[in-house]
Formats: C-alpha cells, structure tokens, sequence
C-alpha cells in the first residue's frame, strides 16, 4: 500500500514546507490539485522538491469547466498532455460533466486513455458529484461499456448523491470496486460527501460500511500482487464542517487524513 497526502487544504503553506511535513507524518507521497493555470515552472519545483525527498506524485484534475463540449475536451486534452510529461505514480482525473451526453463524456475517457498511451502514468477516473461519474448506477454504464476504464473510488461523493449508504446498489458497487486503482478514504453520508469527525461514535455505520469498501479492494489488489494507492482526503471547508457561532472548523483536516491514514495501515497489516 502507499498512502498520499492531499495538498487540498494546505495550499497556504510554502511546499517545502509541507513536503518536510509530509514527510515527517509517513506518507509516501502526495496528490496535487492542478488548476488549469498552473504554470509549468511551479510544475518543475514542485517535481523537483519531491523528487529531492523520495516522495512520489498523483497529479489530479479537476478545474475543467467549459460548459461548451469542444472547448471543454481542448482544455482537458491540453492539460492531459503537460501533465503526462512528468513522472507519476498515477494521474487521478475528474472527468467530464454530469450533464454532457453519454457519448460525450465516453469522447473525453478515450481521449485520456489515448494520451496515458503516450506516457508511464496510468489514468484513474475519480468518483465524483457533477462529473461523468456523479453516481454508482450511471458509472457502472460506462464501466460496461469500456472494459479498460479505471477508478479512483471516492463512494462519499455516491452516497450523497443516492441520500444513502448505497445498499440497494450492490451491483453497481461490486463492479466498481473491481476496477478500482485509488481511493479517496473519506467518509460521507447520505447528507453530505464528508462526515463531520469520523471518529466519533455517531457515524460508526458510516465508518464501517466505507472501511468494508476498501477492504474489498485491498483484498483484490493484495491478490493480484499490485500496489493499492490511497489518500486520506477530509478537506476543508465547505467540506469541513465549521460551527455557526465561532466559525472554526468542528475537527482539524490535517489530524483527520493522518488518522485514516493509520487506521488503514493497522488495518491492512492485519489482513
């Protein structure tokens, strides 16, 4: 297993900074949000601080939001290409649109496995609300459809969008988690995609079912003989829950993904 750091949430902090913390906790690498804007020379210090302390990297997409498809599938394949460049443990991509057609969003899962053809890095689809994979029955279409297409499971985002913990979509769920490469260990409910402190006793259901989940797909990869990644990723605010009075956050980020973190590796070393 290799667990990463989300720099969703930490993105105040300078990056040496944070790779020295990152570092210090255990992680073996990290998952970097890339806006569309970044410039290639902040991609150059980021690699070459990483690199520097043998941590590895997920790149992640997430900013393309052209309402108009082709100029929508120009903005992802050009970010596709810079990205490709640079070595990787993955590439974790939330693909695509909840509203674009079917074909259109199957247009912009080709054009991302053409481009990883190109490169070492393997593309991920991550799970995600308003993306081609808002939901677990509309994912399993695709699934069907493309038998090469890979996941990033994030089942929190599926959870608040079928306002349960899915337990009527078994199928669904038995056929993602087989295709699933990466997971986003955070844990929703059916009211939202981030319970407000997993650790307290009142999302208990919660907790299991998601670590039953991920069981699943460590068994599987442990069986294959291949490398599980996963990021422990509660994130901040709106994601975070934060008291009406104080505004302060209910539970610290940073404490949360360590937590998961060693919860699954106490887990995972006993199975």
């Amino acid at each position: 297993m290799e667990f990463y750091c989300p720099r969703w949430g930490s993105e105040n902090i300078p990056w040496q900074d944070f790779m020295d913390r990152v570092q210090a906790a255990g992680y073996d690498g990290i998952e970097y949000a890339i806006d569309t804007s970044v410039s290639m020379q902040e991609l150059d210090m980021v690699w070459e601080l990483a690199d520097k302390r043998n941590l590895r990297l997920i790149a992640q997409h997430y900013g393309t939001d052209a309402a108009d498809f082709g100029e929508h599938r120009d903005i992802y394949g050009c970010w596709l290409e810079r990205l490709l460049a640079y070595p990787m443990a993955k590439l974790n991509s939330q693909t695509g649109k909840d509203w674009f057609t079917f074909d259109q969003n199957m247009e912009l899962l080709a054009l991302s496995g053409d481009m990883a053809g190109k490169a070492d890095a393997s593309v991920v689809h991550e799970t995600h609300r308003g993306k081609f994979s808002f939901a677990a029955h509309v994912t399993e279409r695709y699934l069907q459809k493309m038998p090469n297409l890979r996941l990033t499971l994030d089942a929190s985002h599926w959870c608040n969008v079928a306002e349960s913990l899915l337990e009527d979509q078994s199928r669904a769920l038995h056929r993602a988690i087989g295709r699933t490469d990466h997971i986003h260990a955070r844990i929703g409910y059916a009211q939202g995609p981030q319970v407000p402190d997993p650790r307290c006793p009142e999302w208990r259901e919660a907790r299991q079912v998601h670590l039953d989940w991920w069981d699943r797909v460590a068994k599987l990869k442990s069986g294959e003989g291949s490398v599980l990644t996963v990021t422990p990723e509660f994130g901040p605010f709106p994601y975070m829950v934060h008291s009406p009075v104080n505004r302060k956050p209910l539970a610290n980020q940073w404490t949360l993904n360590l937590w998961m973190m060693n919860v699954l590796k106490e887990r995972w070393e006993r199975m």
